[in-house]
């Protein structure tokens, strides 16, 4: 019996459910490629030299093998013959020395500039929406990050040199042949044509391929930073089998894509091997008739047998290093499409900063929607009036819009309609950076990162010293649990706060927002991890956190909210109700309604 669960899984990212994507714009992606590398032209120029000489070198090697044998070894004519072997020899060592430098500076010209790129990316991912990461794989954004720029680093290390030196011998070699024997380049050339048709058709299916692969390899990135996370619900739910089936299946159709773009560019050197010895065999053959009847020489043979060998391997090569930017292409053309994305709205240059706030929050007939095509609005026509050191609780059920309202006033979300104000000053006017450095978060999915308690807690105000984060955490209840960890304030936590309790992570949450001293303080079931008889204990210190601040409070438990100066009620994105808690309990409407329902499931 076939598993649905693993249909779905197998569907996301299946290959087969869409044409392949070409690439879809070659030239612009190369031209954004070129603005990195231009900064360093100087460089660039001593490579372009060096690649010259090396190239200059590889072309006159069989010139003097060619002349050696007419003039010499042929003509039993020794005399001289030691210096022509000591020059051929120097330029032999010129050349192998040439390309050992030009790799050495080349390779570091190219980590210059993958740690540009790599720093704009990151950079660039860090200015953001919040709604961009909603909506894409944490995994497929890694991917951009790590193996398109890896593919971009590898190219830009062998393949650059590598295409630049095929060009030029290319060019060069048959210049020498055309002036040594038209007509023998003329039959050199003839496997010219079959070359460039079997290019053609290898190209254009490689090309897709490549893109493919790269889409796919981000797919099964994602997929695993997904399956890591979500480990512990996997393992409650003994789903261990079926995520390892739907693995399965995403990484067959990355082999498929993989198999087929590598299977495609391996025509290429089977191609140029088969015209390659066709080649040889044409210069062989003709050109012996030609010795014969002495229209050109041995010496001219050997020549031109070594330059039609050295011909094709250009043309190799050059056919080799366009699979392999056919791939740094496509991964380019993700870095930069993710590099597209609009950021969140840069400060205008009329934005001001506050250097202090009071707390005074206004909302003016505020509506939102996360889906702009969607007719209905997430909120709507909110409008309502905070004063400085007030309290205000929003209480309703799941989906009616309470954490959205707190995220507008942050501007992780930009409002369709109305107005958000902080001190009378159009939040949409303020600085970013400035308006978030006055709000302090404490969210129900607590994050840690992977340092110590102390830099963990310090990470709400960077210049804070020791005594000033050892108090943050008292007010926070989170110093006694920290004192009894063998390096209490410098125990390195896991990523993600591995090695403490979900309470113990949200404790030192609260400590990081109280060490911040925001003068408007959101709390999104900030208690939601912490047992009863801790609630209680950081009651008090949270009462004295909130005092002298604005501050927002959600909360499912409504015990929690009873003490807050006004409750706003919401229902399907509207404020339906407002008022203390008592006030609202004496009325016929949803809080008493839930407050009900809460206090028997309690009882």
């Amino acid at each position: 019996m076939s598993n649905p669960f693993t249909k779905t899984w197998q569907k996301r990212g299946d290959p087969s459910s869409s044409k392949r994507q070409p690439i879809r714009n070659w030239s612009g992606t190369l031209k954004r490629l070129w603005t990195y590398l231009a900064v360093f032209r100087k460089q660039l120029l001593v490579v372009l030299g060096l690649v010259c000489l090396s190239s200059l070198c590889a072309l006159l090697g069989p010139l003097f093998i060619g002349w050696l044998l007419d003039h010499y070894v042929l003509l039993g004519q020794y005399e001289g013959l030691l210096f022509f072997l000591v020059l051929l020899f120097s330029l032999y060592t010129v050349g192998s020395a040439s390309v050992w430098l030009q790799n050495t500076l080349m390779i570091r010209l190219a980590q210059k500039t993958i740690f540009a790129l790599r720093k704009d990316l990151f950079h660039h991912v860090h200015a953001l929406p919040l709604s961009y990461f909603q909506k894409k794989k944490h995994g497929d954004v890694m991917s951009r990050l790590t193996n398109d720029i890896e593919n971009i680093s590898a190219t830009l290390n062998s393949s650059f040199i590598q295409i630049l030196s095929s060009i030029l011998t290319f060019i060069g070699i048959l210049t020498v042949m055309l002036w040594l024997s038209p007509l023998l380049t003329v039959l050199t050339l003839t496997v010219v044509p079959a070359m460039i048709v079997g290019m053609k058709w290898i190209t254009n299916r490689t090309g897709p391929y490549f893109k493919e692969q790269q889409r796919q390899m981000g797919e099964v990135n994602g997929f695993i930073e997904e399956t890591i996370s979500g480990r512990a619900v996997i393992q409650t739910f003994s789903r261990e089998d079926e995520m390892i089936a739907a693995f399965q299946s995403k990484n067959a159709h990355l082999k498929k894509a993989g198999f087929w773009a590598q299977t495609y560019s391996g025509f290429i050197p089977k191609l140029m091997n088969l015209l390659n010895s066709i080649s040889f065999a044409i210069i062989a053959g003709i050109g012996g008739i030609l010795a014969l009847r002495e229209l050109v020489t041995i010496g001219t043979i050997v020549i031109f047998a070594e330059y039609a060998r050295q011909f094709t391997r250009p043309l190799n090569d050059l056919a080799n290093q366009f699979n392999t930017m056919l791939s740094a292409v496509a991964g380019a053309e993700r870095v930069f499409d993710l590099m597209d994305q609009e950021g969140e709205c840069d400060d205008s240059e009329k934005a001001v900063s506050l250097a202090t706030v009071r707390g005074e929050v206004c909302f003016q007939n505020v509506s939102f929607s996360y889906q702009k095509e969607d007719s209905g609005k997430t909120v709507s026509d909110i409008h309502f009036s905070v004063s400085p050191g007030e309290t205000i609780a929003l209480v309703g059920p799941t989906g009616a819009g309470k954490t959205t309202i707190l995220q507008l006033l942050a501007r992780f979300y930009e409002v369709d309609d109305g107005t958000i104000s902080i001190d009378r000053h159009d939040t949409q006017r303020l600085k970013l950076a400035n308006l978030r450095q006055h709000i302090g978060f404490v969210l129900q999915d607590t994050f840690l990162f992977e340092a110590t308690i102390r830099e963990n807690i310090r990470y709400g105000r960077l210049n804070a010293t020791d005594q000033d984060i050892e108090e943050a955490a008292r007010l926070a209840n989170a110093h006694s649990f920290i004192s009894q960890l063998p390096d209490q304030y410098d125990t390195l936590l896991k990523e993600g706060g591995r090695g403490i309790s979900e309470g113990q992570k949200q404790l030192l949450a609260i400590a990081r927002v109280i060490l911040a001293n925001p003068a408007i303080l959101v709390l999104d079931e900030a208690t939601s991890s912490i047992d009863t008889l801790t609630e209680i204990n950081i009651q008090q210190a949270l009462a004295t956190l909130m005092k002298g601040r604005t501050s927002f409070i959600i909360a499912h438990r409504l015990q929690t909210i009873e003490k807050a100066d006004r409750i706003l009620v919401l229902q399907h994105g509207r404020i339906v109700q407002q008022g203390t808690h008592q006030a609202l309990l004496q009325q016929d409407g949803l809080y008493r309604e839930l407050f009900q329902k809460a206090a028997t499931e309690t009882g």
